[in-house]
């Protein structure tokens, strides 16, 4: 069973490393190319290409100007412990994985991401900021979405031969990120949870916020329970939620919370 979720924007590269263990990205080459097109974007490009502030661009400029291999843990950090969105508040790593999480959560979670592809946890990344959706020109694609092509989906399916457990794939990732897979070339079941929300008095429904965070808490308590079959999905009970068994269907279980 193997599990994908989206990178976030924030990044963390100060806070101490829960675990010294680290790895190589495996798609480095391509993340190179990438890298080739961006460094030539002067700020202005680059706040226009994604939408973002001076200030952002600017840094995302120096980002691009520094970024260089060797990947070292002196100029680059696990993946899982850099990234800090509400996904990964919710995953909550460095507080709760132990050693043995770590080395479990290498063969069942995967990172989708723009510049990286497909990024195990402990996967060494440097400084970035680059949406899957962002239309990024390069000599042969238009944007990531046909720079990665088939690449992705075949990555997936080759960790999904390694993991342990049912051979399905946990959609824990946004529609963006996602997009960036053929599920109809995933070979083994797809299961896409949806986690909804209600206040007092109105009807359930996703919102974005609480709903990245319960992937993130799902993602984990998978991991740290060493979950291998869907159907044991229905016990997840973090943070509130609940399984909807009226609502939920076998390949998008639905999990309810009332605030």
């Amino acid at each position: 069973m193997l599990i994908v979720v989206s990178p976030a924007k924030a990044l963390d590269f100060d806070s101490p490393l829960a675990t010294e263990k680290h790895s190589q990205p495996s798609m480095l080459k391509r993340s190179k190319e990438l890298v080739g097109v961006l460094s030539t974007k002067t700020p202005d490009d680059l706040r226009s290409l994604m939408s973002i502030s001076d200030s952002l661009a600017e840094l995302n400029f120096d980002r691009y100007q520094d970024w260089s291999t060797p990947f070292t843990t002196e100029n680059s950090r696990p993946a899982i412990l850099t990234f800090s969105g509400d996904t990964y508040i919710g995953l909550d790593a460095g507080a709760k994985f132990n050693e043995r999480d770590f080395t479990h959560a290498q063969k069942t979670l995967r990172i989708l991401s723009g510049l990286y592809g497909v990024l195990r946890p402990l996967d060494l990344i440097q400084p970035y900021r680059l949406e899957m959706g962002s239309k990024l020109e390069t000599k042969s694609s238009k944007d990531l979405y046909e720079f990665w092509g088939s690449e992705i989906t075949e990555k997936l399916n080759d960790d999904l031969l390694e993991s342990p457990g049912d051979s399905a794939l946990i959609n824990l990732a946004s529609n963006e990120y996602f997009k960036s897979v053929n599920p109809e070339e995933i070979k083994g079941t797809l299961v896409t949870p949806t986690f909804l929300d209600r206040k007092e008095g109105g009807d359930y429904k996703m919102v974005s916020f609480y709903a990245k965070r319960a992937r993130g808490s799902m993602a984990s308590w998978i991991i740290r329970n060493r979950v291998k079959t869907t159907k044991d999905l229905k016990d997840f009970d973090e943070d509130g939620y609940r399984f909807d068994r009226d609502r939920s269907e076998p390949s998008a279980p639905v999990f309810l919370r009332s605030n």
